[in-house]
C-alpha cells in the first residue's frame, strides 16, 4: 500500500520538480534555502497526499512550495540577509549564458548579454514577493491566471492586479538601470 502511495505521489510530482524548485528559488533567492523549501513542502505534500482529490497538480504542488517559502521567509529571514542574498542572486550565472560560453562565442557579447540578464534577475529580485511570485508563475512558468490564483489562494483580480504593478515596476527599473548605463 505504502510503495503504491508513494509511486502515485512520485509520478504526479516528479514533472512539476522543476517549476516547484524555480518557485522557490525565486521566492528564497538562494539555492541553498530553496533546496531546503523544497524537501520541506516535498514532505508536506507527501503527508496530505490523500487529502488530494485531483485536479490541476501543478498548482497543488506549487501552492504547497509558495506556502512553504512563505513559512521559511517569515521564521528565517533578516533584513540584512535579505540584501546580502539578493546581490548574491543577482550575480548567480544564466544557464544560457554558460551554454554559450561552452560554444565559444564571442566572449564580448557574452560579457554584455550576461550582464543585461544579471540585471534584469537583480529587478525581479527585488519585486516585493507578493508581485515577484505571480511574475515568476505567469512568465517563467507559463501558468494561467486561474492557476496562479489556485496557488496563491486570491481571486483573479487580485492576480491580474499584481502582475501588472509587477510588470510596472520591473519596466521602471530596467528603465531606471538604463538611463544610468554608460
Amino acid at each position: 500500500m505504502d510503495q503504491e502511495r508513494t509511486r502515485r505521489f512520485e509520478a504526479l510530482a516528479r514533472p512539476h520538480m522543476a517549476a516547484a524548485y524555480n518557485l522557490a528559488l525565486w521566492m528564497t533567492r538562494n539555492a541553498a534555502d530553496a533546496e531546503d523549501v523544497m524537501q520541506e513542502a516535498f514532505l508536506r505534500a507527501f503527508r496530505f497526499f490523500d487529502g488530494y482529490r485531483g485536479g490541476d497538480a501543478r498548482a497543488w504542488l506549487l501552492q504547497i512550495v509558495r506556502n512553504a517559502s512563505l513559512s521559511w521567509l517569515k521564521a528565517k529571514r533578516t533584513r540584512s540577509a535579505e540584501e546580502a542574498d539578493l546581490a548574491a542572486f543577482a550575480a548567480l550565472p544564466d544557464a544560457a549564458w554558460e551554454s554559450a560560453r561552452e560554444r565559444g562565442d564571442d566572449p564580448a557579447e557574452l560579457t554584455a548579454s550576461w550582464a543585461e540578464a544579471q540585471q534584469l534577475r537583480g529587478a525581479v529580485a527585488a519585486l516585493p514577493v507578493d508581485y515577484r511570485e505571480v511574475l515568476i508563475q505567469r512568465e517563467f512558468e507559463g501558468l494561467s491566471y486561474r492557476q496562479i490564483a489556485q496557488v496563491i489562494d486570491a481571486p483573479i483580480g487580485t492576480v491580474m492586479s499584481r502582475l501588472s504593478r509587477a510588470r510596472d515596476q520591473l519596466a521602471a527599473s530596467v528603465r531606471a538601470l538604463q538611463s544610468t548605463a554608460p
